[in-house]
C-alpha cells in the first residue's frame, strides 16, 4: 500500500485535502484523525506537521509527501521534488523595521530571527554576509519588538503581517515556495518498492491532471472554416484544437484548452477574427501526454 503524507494543519492543509478529493482520493472527515486508508486506491494517508513530512519521506518511512518547497529545502533530508502543485505560493525574504531603510549588506553583524536557519545561513554565506542566526519556531515578526533580533527572515505571502509590525522586505527573495509533491531521493544503492510503482505513477498523474485543469479552461466557439489557420494561432490548445463540421456550410465548431489567465484576451482576439458563440467552461481534471513520467520508477 502506498503511504502518503499530507499537512495536518496550516495554510497547506485544506488545499492539499481538496486536491486529493478532486483527484478521486478519500480524505478524513475529522481533523483529529492522524491517518486514513483509501482501500479502493491502495493508499494510506498520514496527516503530519508540514515541517516533519520531508524527514519521514527522506527516511523512507513514507513513499510520497506534500509540503512546502521551502520546508523541503530547510529539512536537509534526502528528498527530491516530483511535482509543483500550484497552491501555497509564497516568498522567503529578509525584513527589517521600515525606518531603518536597510539594504541586504546592512545585515552584516546583525541578529536575524528565523524558523529557517539552514536556508538563511546558506543564502548569507553565498553573499559573504556574517550574521548571528536566532532560531525561533514561529511568530518571528515580534522578535524585533522584543529586542531579540535586528531583522527577520520569514515566509511572505501578501506582506500584511509585516506591515502590521512596521516591517518591510530587504533585497530580493531568498527563495520562492509552493506546495510540492516530494519523494525520497533516488540513489543507485537504494531498492525501490516495486509493489507501489504503479500506484505512485497513477497518483502523480492524477495530481498533475488536477494542476493542469486548474490552469486551463475549455473554450468552445464557431467560426468559418477558412479562419482556422488564424484561430489556431490565437488558441492552439495543448496539442491542437478539436474541430467538428457544422450543418451550416463552410462553418466549424472548435473546442480548445486555453490558459485561464489569458481567457478574456483570447476571447477578444477570437471575436475580432470572426469567431462567434464563444463560451468557456471549467475543467475538473484532465490527463495530458508528457514526455517523461513525473516519477522515474
Amino acid at each position: 500500500m502506498l503511504r502518503v503524507a499530507l499537512p495536518n494543519k496550516g495554510t497547506l492543509a485544506e488545499p492539499a485535502a481538496t486536491m486529493m478529493r478532486e483527484a478521486g482520493y478519500r480524505q478524513r472527515t475529522d481533523s483529529r484523525d492522524l491517518s486514513i486508508v483509501d482501500e479502493d486506491n491502495g493508499i494510506e494517508f498520514f496527516y503530519l506537521r508540514p515541517k516533519d513530512i520531508a524527514t519521514y519521506v527522506g527516511r523512507g518511512d513514507l513513499h510520497l509527501g506534500v509540503t512546502g518547497f521551502d520546508l523541503m529545502e530547510e529539512s536537509g533530508s534526502q528528498v527530491q521534488p516530483v511535482l509543483e502543485l500550484g497552491f501555497g505560493k509564497s516568498r522567503f525574504q529578509f525584513a527589517a523595521p521600515v525606518d531603518n531603510d536597510w539594504k541586504l549588506e546592512d545585515l552584516d553583524g546583525k541578529k536575524i530571527a528565523t524558523s529557517y536557519p539552514r536556508l538563511v545561513r546558506s543564502h548569507l554565506s553565498g553573499k559573504r554576509i556574517g550574521a548571528e542566526i536566532v532560531k525561533l519556531d514561529g511568530a518571528v515578526e515580534i522578535s524585533i519588538q522584543l529586542g531579540l533580533a535586528d531583522a527577520i527572515a520569514d515566509v511572505v505571502s501578501s506582506g500584511r503581517t509585516l506591515r502590521q509590525h512596521g516591517l518591510e522586505v530587504i533585497g530580493e527573495p531568498i527563495a520562492s515556495s509552493q506546495a510540492t509533491l516530494i519523494e525520497r531521493e533516488k540513489r543507485p544503492d537504494r531498492q525501490e518498492d516495486s509493489d507501489t510503482t504503479g500506484i505512485k505513477r497513477v497518483f502523480a498523474e492524477r495530481l498533475r491532471g488536477v494542476v493542469l485543469a486548474r490552469e486551463y479552461l475549455m473554450m468552445d466557439f464557431d467560426c468559418p472554416e477558412s479562419l482556422l489557420p488564424d484561430v489556431e494561432k490565437v488558441a492552439p490548445g495543448l496539442q491542437a484544437p478539436t474541430v467538428s463540421p457544422l450543418r451550416k456550410p463552410g462553418w466549424v465548431a472548435v473546442r480548445t484548452m486555453v490558459p485561464a489567465k489569458e481567457t478574456n484576451r483570447v476571447m477578444d482576439r477570437l471575436a475580432t477574427i470572426g469567431a462567434t458563440a464563444i463560451l468557456t467552461s471549467e475543467i475538473r481534471s484532465c490527463r495530458a501526454m508528457t514526455v517523461e513520467s513525473p516519477l522515474d520508477v
